[in-house]
């Protein structure tokens, strides 16, 4: 008789540590063993990468990873300057943490930011319309002197969502915003998305200055789902090693 074959089980592939995790990991290093010190600049970005040997955008996505959890401040004109250090399983624990909580925090600002364009549409008042054309103004400046625009980024949604007039939905925006944080760095980080920001800012407000709460909504939708698009939710090791 033959021997009966056991039922295998289906052979799964080997996770590889992904690449941009493996780039924290050496920046995290190179500081300790630099030996700097909060205030301390960190190189250039293309001297990083060649020093490396990947990509600068890879670097440059690498270095958000760590301003996010304000490890960092990456200032325009000056680089990466450091604010604090922490070990690098500390680092690493908190990025992955970050990029699991990610899809979540995108879902419940389209859950609230959504619904509070509409209700802005329909109860704005001219003040409410003030300061949004105000933060409109701020965050292009920002943009033109070649910064990202988060500052602007963050009053235009507190001026929307203020002109929602709904305390509860104000309140858990507020509960909400310290995560939202991580996430409008991470975006406005992305190649180009400042500006394209702007311009889904510039619609949401045309539509709630028309009192058209469909449209504002809408507009809201379609900014939320371009600012979502970050690089932490698409990297693997074979993207983040493409050239510039």
């Amino acid at each position: 008789m033959s021997r009966e074959r056991r039922a295998s089980k289906p052979l799964r592939p080997i996770a590889r540590p992904r690449l941009y995790e493996q780039l924290v990991e050496q920046l995290v290093e190179h500081i300790d063993d630099a030996g700097l010190r909060p205030g301390d600049r960190l190189p250039p970005e293309r001297e990083l990468a060649a020093q490396l040997g990947v990509s600068r955008v890879s670097i440059g996505q690498a270095l958000v990873a760590l301003e996010v959890q304000g490890i960092i401040d990456v200032r325009h004109g000056e680089g990466a300057v450091l604010l604090e250090t922490r070990p690098e399983q500390q680092v690493i624990a908190s990025l992955r943490a970050h990029q699991r909580r990610l899809p979540e925090i995108i879902e419940a600002r389209e859950a609230l930011e959504v619904k509070l364009a509409e209700l802005a549409a329909q109860r704005r008042t001219e003040a409410d319309m003030a300061r949004i054309d105000d933060a409109l103004a701020f965050m292009a400046f920002e943009i033109e002197a070649g910064g990202r625009g988060e500052d602007g980024d963050e009053r235009f949604h507190a001026a929307v969502t203020a002109a929602g007039h709904s305390g509860l939905l104000a309140d858990m925006m507020k509960e909400l915003s310290p995560l939202i944080l991580e996430s409008r760095i991470e975006s406005l980080s992305q190649p180009g998305r400042p500006k394209d920001s702007l311009a889904g800012h510039r619609q949401i407000a045309a539509a709630i200055r028309a009192c058209d709460g469909d449209a504002a909504g809408k507009a809201m939708l379609a900014h939320l789902t371009l600012v979502s698009d970050v690089a932490v939710l698409r990297w693997d090791s074979d993207e983040a090693d493409e050239s510039a």
